[in-house]
């Protein structure tokens, strides 16, 4: 929300080709150029496959439950028909994709909704309470962390994502201050008054509406691939561990055993990690894909078979859209921010196109590989987390303050990238985290929060320190940017009154950019947990939560009419 009432506009008005743009309209010299090539790679590249890899994960699950695939197959007949479509289409055509692609992806989600609440494990949408009234349906339900899991569970899953991590923590599709594949879609716009719609529609779609569907059926899955009993899993796990010997022959080698062996040994594995009734339902699911998410391709796999073509069409929809975003984005910055900046200035369109479509095909090529060595797109997703925290800070104050340099994003670029490192690599030889949990500290929050926090805190006091410890940026080029961008406020006040710049007559609104920013989120969670209570039979509750979002979207009408556009 904060992109679409402060940022959007801002993006819009730097009317570059892509973000990355950025670094050489804000900084200057070498420090600049070296930023926006390595960026060009380290996200363009490096980032971009290890998030369409996991995406890539999500279809080599679906199509070993649904259709018996290997992964290698899966991902040949998902990747053939995005690529040519990404590859020939370019960002219009990618744009209208989308576009086409939700619609379907919304309509098979709903479509697989309404099936599974009409199953015979559900009974129809009169027979929900008794769904809502299952054990293992009632401990996933809960809208906020409950007592049960203390203080540490409260930190951890909504105090810390809500007070510090969404400006905080950098991640592509959700950056602090816009930036990624997202400015790329609002630097398309034809003007600022369309980029921040587009963004604020995108906000309420993508939030709002788009999970309730999803939930459904995942509660649906609690009661039809019910969890393995805590007892169950006990006796499990005492069996694998009597039986160590056929489970390291069953590791090293499992095609050499006996057929009935094999499957013992697979199935006390899953219930030792709760997914028995998974192992179950689908013998022939590779162990390592054995996991709770497999539950959602489950579910589709038992529907009728004019279900099963449209949510499978609509699955096949959320892939295409999703990788060929990434490819346009990626191939972008390969192009525009590297090729074309350092490797062959004078390139030609048709050049351009010629390396852009070679860059695609190299980044598809890339993730899928990196997919068939994947196990928990969890761990890639808390890694990349991990490397971007403490940096969002910095994206945010840029455009309002003078101060930061190149040198502040390339320290705070280095130390995030490090600190992650550490984490990674080096805490587990020196027993960090058994040090912590000894000090009693994830009674408070999780090892997993604690590494984010501390990674916050040293990469903002690293680059913070560096800021001050190095010169600013050149009085002209500063000025030339705040003429451009219009950022206005105190943090540019400086720079207005060295270069004489005129100050805008209708003062600055950030403030009222803010202020809708929390109009804005209050609109979408309103709305998100008035749809769930209504779901979830609570009426009332519902009703009024659904009242609320639509008096915060009014208010929210009024007070974006007030943000100054050009």
């Amino acid at each position: 929300m904060m992109t679409v009432f402060v940022y959007a506009k801002l993006w819009r008005r730097s009317a570059l080709d892509t973000d990355l743009g950025f670094y050489e309209i804000r900084y200057s010299g070498r420090p600049a150029a070296v930023l926006r090539g390595f960026r060009a790679l380290y996200l363009g590249v490096f980032f971009n496959i290890m998030i369409m890899a996991t995406v890539s994960l999500a279809a080599i699950k679906i199509g070993q439950v649904m259709f018996g695939l290997s992964p290698v197959m899966t991902l040949l007949c998902a990747s053939a028909g995005v690529a040519v479509y990404a590859t020939l289409g370019g960002l219009t055509g990618s744009i209208w994709a989308d576009f086409y692609q939700y619609s379907i992806a919304m309509v098979g989600a709903v479509f697989a909704a309404v099936y599974a609440v009409n199953s015979a494990d559900v009974g129809g949408i009169s027979s929900l309470k008794e769904l809502f009234a299952n054990a293992d349906v009632q401990a996933k339900m809960s809208m906020f962390p409950s007592g049960a899991g203390g203080v540490s569970a409260l930190m951890t899953v909504l105090i810390l994502p809500v007070a510090v991590q969404w400006w905080n923590v950098w991640y592509p599709g959700a950056e602090p201050g816009g930036g990624g594949y997202i400015a790329q879609r609002m630097l398309s716009a034809k003007d600022e008054k369309n980029a921040v719609g587009a963004t604020l529609l995108f906000n309420f779609l993508h939030y709002a509406m788009r999970p309730w569907p999803w939930i459904i059926v995942a509660l649906v899955s609690l009661v039809q691939f019910p969890m393995t009993p805590p007892a169950e899993q006990e006796a499990a796990r005492a069996w694998l561990a009597e039986n160590a010997a056929v489970v390291e022959q069953y590791a090293a080698a499992k095609e050499r055993m006996p057929a009935e062996a094999r499957a013992q040994v697979r199935q006390r594995k899953a219930d030792a990690a709760g997914v028995g009734s998974l192992a179950r339902a689908f013998p022939k699911v590779d162990d390592q894909f054995l996991r709770n998410d497999i539950a959602y391709p489950g579910m589709i796999s038992t529907m009728p078979k004019g279900w099963l073509g449209l949510i499978v069409a609509s699955l096949i929809a959320a892939y295409m859209s999703t990788i060929a975003t990434h490819l346009n984005w990626g191939s972008s910055y390969v192009v525009q921010d590297f090729y074309a900046r350092f490797v062959k200035r004078d390139l030609t369109p048709k050049q351009a196109v010629a390396v852009g479509r070679g860059t695609m095909l190299a980044l598809l090529v890339l993730s899928g590989l990196v997919a068939l060595w994947m196990r928990n797109a969890k761990d890639s997703f808390d890694i990349l987390l991990q490397i971007g925290a403490g940096t969002g800070l910095l994206y945010i104050l840029r455009w309002f303050w003078w101060r930061i340099n190149a040198w502040s994003e390339i320290s705070a670029m280095v130390i995030s990238f490090a600190v992650a490192c550490f984490f990674q690599w080096g805490a587990g030889p020196v027993g960090l985290e058994a040090a912590m949990r000894d000090a009693g500290l994830f009674n408070v929050m999780d090892y997993s929060a604690w590494k984010l926090v501390v990674g916050i805190l040293l990469t903002t006091a690293g680059w913070l320190a560096v800021t001050y410890l190095t010169p600013p940026e050149k009085q002209e080029v500063l000025a030339r940017f705040c003429s451009k961008i219009r950022a206005g406020g105190p943090g540019w006040r400086k720079v207005e009154a060295a270069s004489d710049l005129p100050k805008t007559a209708a003062g600055w609104d950030v403030p009222t950019g803010l202020l809708c920013m929390m109009v804005g989120c209050l609109a979408v969670w309103t709305a998100l947990f008035g749809i769930g209570n209504l779901l979830y039979g609570a009426l009332l509750l519902g009703g009024v939560l659904c009242a609320v979002s639509v008096a915060s979207t009014i208010c929210l009408m009024r007070l974006a009419g007030k943000i100054r556009l050009s």
